[in-house]
């Protein structure tokens, strides 16, 4: 059900954290080496906190994800999008029979 997510948990058990939703919807080798899986692919921010959100940009460039694949989603309630991916993620990692893969966002 889309009513919550464990980042909008988080963020309203300790409302003075600066809670950034990321890198959820990849294993964790791409996590931290996003040029290990070829071609274009994105990595996700959910927070209500800029400063926060920038900091977290700057880890994941620190890791090699480029500007244009780190796309902000808006506010903590967009984590329930990127974790209702889980189940999508566990099929798929059922069906390639590995979890060398991640999603692309491809815009008009």
């Amino acid at each position: 059900m889309d009513t919550d997510s464990l980042g909008e948990l988080i963020q309203r058990s300790f409302p003075g954290l600066r809670v950034v939703k990321t890198l959820n919807t990849m294993n964790c080798q791409i996590m931290v080496d996003p040029a290990r899986l070829p071609g274009d692919h994105h990595v996700f921010l959910s927070g209500e906190d800029a400063d926060a959100k920038k900091a977290v940009r700057e880890l994941l460039y620190s890791f090699g994800w480029p500007e244009a694949s780190v796309l902000d989603l808006g506010g903590i309630g967009t984590a329930r999008g990127t974790e209702m991916l889980l189940p999508i993620w566990l099929r798929l990692m059922g069906s390639l029979g590995h979890t060398e893969f991640n999603f692309h966002v491809r815009g008009a």
